[in-house]
């Protein structure tokens, strides 16, 4: 079974090749310092939350918008309520929303509800007042000073901006922790060293800006993979723009406790990764022969990881299915796919405990499931396997709305620490 030992080793060597880079970014920022913002000038925000069945945590976030320290006057929150059964509409009516409704069971998605709001908004506002679009999802809650963070880095000059993402419910498992602990290691240890680089960032999903200029050159809101944030990301770079990170504009937001949802959630993200390449993958290819930087990092970030993924598994199943067939000794077989396990589960350990202890402070959890937390997490990140091989393999994954129901407002996500404990 030398063959397995080999296929192991090149696979190891594969994923030092494609990521090792990242190891560099930590300590990127200690030795490259942020540029100081240029003066601040004030612009007019239209504010995009798309919410299916929502209402049991959209007052919350609006509240939160209402409360910013950024003028009231400059900032229009709009809601699509899209393809809602229950009260989402009336209760961000009652908020302080301006709220369209959309019912369309045939395209379904983010993708085209903002599409649809963002038609709507057109018609309501033929002047296009708003100099940019802040997105949020439905179960989100601001700092109080998010928006005026966002306008600072906006008005250095950046045209999409993505922001730091923390958790409101860390704390509930290590499903919820395992999911906060890798947004915030995207946040602060690989768009923050990115920003200082002064290469281009990425959208995650939620917390992003992009100015009146970007809808105008894509022709509205054009983004209807399963990962439209991702697709958004990839289109901005491959079309040369630069996206930029603000860490002092906080958001935070709920994550799935269940395995189930978790499971089909992570599926539709493989497979809209997969979608992304297929899409763009020769264009960012001759990119990064043209030396764009920023197009290999993308690169590195939406497929690498899945492909030797996969490869492994096969492989190493195979081998150990030949080695039971033709009697030979099984356990070298086992022995090298624990011998990989093993570094896996060390060198994503090394990752979540960087990043849990330099959030620390921004972890609203009791001490002691912080700790514990860095354990499970390379068992969270595992269990990305299953739900990889089974987004790529199938191509009926379809968007499904993952159910909300903590509302939490700051004091109260906060006060998670003492409570949960």
């Amino acid at each position: 079974m030398d063959t397995i030992r080999v296929i192991n080793y090149v696979l190891a060597v594969m994923f030092f090749i494609c990521y090792a880079y990242q190891a560099v970014y930590i300590i990127i920022p200690f030795i490259i310092k942020p540029k100081p913002h240029k003066e601040a000038k004030l612009h007019r925000f239209a504010v995009l939350i798309s919410a299916r069945n929502e209402q049991a945590v959209i007052g919350n976030l609006i509240d939160s918008i209402n409360r910013q320290t950024y003028p009231g006057e400059l900032v229009t929150t709009f809601v699509v309520a899209d393809n809602c059964t229950d009260d989402t509409a009336r209760i961000a009516r009652e908020h302080g929303a301006v709220v369209v409704e959309r019912f369309n069971l045939d395209e379904v998605g983010k993708g085209y509800a903002l599409n649809y709001l963002l038609g709507r908004i057109e018609a309501m506002y033929p002047d296009k007042p708003f100099d940019a679009y802040m997105v949020f999802d439905a179960d989100n809650v601001l700092e109080t000073d998010y928006i005026e963070q966002m306008n600072r880095t906006f008005s250095d000059g950046y045209e999409v901006i993505t922001s730091y993402r923390n958790s409101k419910n860390f704390g509930d498992n290590w499903i919820s922790s395992g999911y906060a602990l890798w947004f915030m290691r995207e946040s602060a240890w690989l768009n923050r060293p990115r920003m200082h680089l002064g290469t281009s960032c990425a959208v995650s999903g939620t917390g992003f800006l992009f100015s009146q200029k970007v809808l105008d050159e894509c022709g509205g809101w054009n983004f209807f993979l399963l990962t439209e944030d991702i697709e958004f990301t990839i289109d901005n770079i491959v079309n040369g723009r630069r996206i930029g990170y603000c860490a002092d504009a906080v958001l935070y937001d709920e994550q799935p406790t269940k395995f189930s949802q978790s499971y089909r959630q992570r599926k539709r993200w493989a497979r809209g990764y997969a979608q992304v390449f297929e899409k763009y993958g020769v264009t960012m290819v001759k990119q990064v022969f043209r030396g764009s930087y920023a197009a290999y990092d993308m690169c590195m970030n939406i497929l690498p990881a899945a492909v030797v993924s996969i490869i492994g598994i096969v492989a190493n199943l195979a081998g150990f299915v030949v080695s039971i067939v033709t009697r030979q000794d099984a356990a070298v077989v086992i022995g090298s796919a624990l011998g990989i396990l093993n570094s896996m589960y060390l060198t994503v350990f090394a990752i979540g405990a960087i990043t849990t202890v330099s959030e620390w402070k921004r972890i609203y959890a009791p001490t002691w499931k912080k700790i514990a937390f860095m354990f499970t997490f390379p068992l969270f990140m595992l269990t990305y396997v299953p739900c990889t091989v089974a987004g790529i393999c199938s191509r009926s994954v379809t968007w499904k709305p993952i159910e909300h129901t903590r509302a939490a407002n700051l004091a109260e996500i906060r006060e998670g620490a003492r409570r949960t404990a």
